[in-house]
């Protein structure tokens, strides 16, 4: 797990809807989470491949631009196989693109329960 100012885990929040994006963030953050934002499949990607010290990725399928939360999560998963995958979209989806051992949340969600997801997914890699 990366280190940060709260002692807590680094989360890649990826959502292009700017007020549920602010109200997951502020939900992390209070949490103690170390946060990271991107709006569109390829910001996410570019903050990925800068190496940023990211311990969970927590995003949205459906983004504007080419690139998709599938996308993201297996791009994720080539160059960090380990990282904690949770996908939420407000579509009916085939989820046969999830990526293995990874998480999905249905819009709408309540932000405690990404908090508690995320917690969950922390614990299993850390065990």
């Amino acid at each position: 797990m990366s280190d940060n100012r709260a002692g807590k885990a680094t989360v890649l929040v990826v959502e292009d809807e700017s007020l549920l994006r602010e109200l997951i963030v502020q939900e992390l953050a209070d949490a103690g989470f170390a946060v990271i934002e991107a709006d569109t499949g390829e910001n996410a990607i570019a903050i990925l491949d800068a190496g940023r010290p990211i311990d969970v990725l927590f995003t949205d399928i459906r983004l504007p631009g080419h690139v998709d939360g599938w996308e993201i999560a297996r791009h994720a998963r080539h160059h960090r196989p380990e990282i904690p995958v949770i996908y939420a979209s407000g579509y009916t989806l085939d989820r046969s693109a999830q990526v293995p051992d990874s998480l999905y949340l249905g819009k709408p969600y309540r932000t405690e329960s990404v908090v508690v997801e995320i917690e969950r997914c922390l614990t299993r890699t850390s065990s």
